[in-house]
């Protein structure tokens, strides 16, 4: 036993260096968390295919073969019009259904990004704009009230980010999103991010630095299906301008979406789906220009690549489909060959 005196002297001594010590173990581990790449998928739940399921359980796992590290949960958000107020949460993804879709997901193995979309009826989130300055705050309000339901299962679920928003163009310039932020991050431990739609809204939003990353969801038009030099040049010159962003607000890089369906034509309208255009498949389509989105994305401030999408029915897709997932498709070979080395999963 030390004489007295001289314990509270080490103590005194030793408290100072062992909170020096936890805080830079602590800093360190944030940055490793902030460095870890997070590609993979926005996983959707499949009709009969619930998440907490033993198919979602094994569509998950599938992913993961592929080179998956993440996935984005999406919990929609919906309104009957895109100037009105009244958003609230939608039907299909209730807050248990949300707790058990992060848990399966963490479960794997698998870092959770929860990524909420707003759903208007025959139209889409970047349309959203409320028509007074009253239906502004009330519209912020309602928001804000989801995105913190949203925000505090995120956080006692254990996932590692969370998207404030995702494609809300027509709102991401009002002031209304400090206070959101703010709130947010009271609730949420981890990383938050914004998913901005294309790169001309990333290079408008000005909150990037209350952030931890800059989102975007990358769908501009590729041309034809059959000019490869031509998407080629558009998809360098987003990466560069994603590069110089990066470089101007200090943040890293999330693409959280990206995508093609498995269809002819699909190219000319990257967003476009399969309820608003019928067309015949055709796979190696999607798989070549996943490659080469992969490719001009390969840039050190880009830290992961999410693909839209993946269902957790693990035997969706299939040489007949003609939507965005690339479940038994040439597009997993691609993945995996980027994300494991592996170049001849089925």
């Amino acid at each position: 036993m030390l004489a007295p005196g001289k314990s509270s002297a080490r103590s005194r001594r030793s408290i100072p260096l062992l909170a020096a010590l936890t805080i830079t173990l602590t800093i360190a581990a944030s940055n490793q968390v902030a460095a870890q790449r997070l590609d993979g998928f926005n996983i959707v739940a499949a009709a009969g295919h619930p998440f907490g399921g033993a198919d979602a359980e094994r569509s998950l796992r599938l992913a993961k073969r592929l080179g998956a590290r993440a996935v984005a949960i999406v919990p929609f958000l919906w309104q009957p019009t895109i100037s009105s107020p009244d958003i609230g949460s939608g039907s299909e993804m209730p807050d248990q259904t949300l707790r058990l879709a992060i848990r399966q997901a963490k479960g794997q193995g698998l870092s959770v990004v929860v990524k909420p979309h707003v759903w208007v009826p025959e139209s889409w989130a970047g349309a959203v704009e409320p028509d007074s300055e009253a239906a502004w705050r009330s519209w912020f309000s309602r928001y804000q009230i989801e995105l913190e339901r949203i925000a505090r299962i995120a956080a006692e679920e254990g996932a590692e980010r969370l998207a404030i928003g995702t494609e809300l163009k027509k709102t991401s310039h009002r002031l209304e999103w400090i206070e959101l932020i703010a709130a947010a991050r009271r609730l949420f431990p981890g990383q938050l991010l914004y998913v901005a739609h294309n790169v001309e809204e990333a290079e408008a939003v000005t909150f990037w630095p209350m952030l931890d990353a800059v989102g975007v969801s990358l769908y501009p038009p590729l041309g034809a299906d059959d000019d490869r030099a031509g998407r080629l040049i558009v998809m360098g010159a987003v990466a560069e301008r994603l590069e110089a962003l990066s470089r101007r607000v200090g943040k890293p890089i999330l693409v959280g979406e990206i995508g093609l369906r498995s269809a002819k034509g699909a190219t000319a309208k990257p967003w476009e789906s399969a309820e608003e255009r019928v067309a015949q498949p055709d796979q190696q389509l999607q798989a070549d220009v996943i490659a080469d989105w992969l490719a001009a994305l390969d840039r050190p401030s880009i830290r992961g690549v999410m693909i839209w999408r993946w269902f957790t029915d693990p035997a969706a897709g299939g040489v007949h489909d003609t939507d965005f997932t690339v479940q038994g498709k040439p597009a997993q070979t691609v993945l995996s060959c980027a994300w494991t080395g592996v170049c001849n999963q089925r």
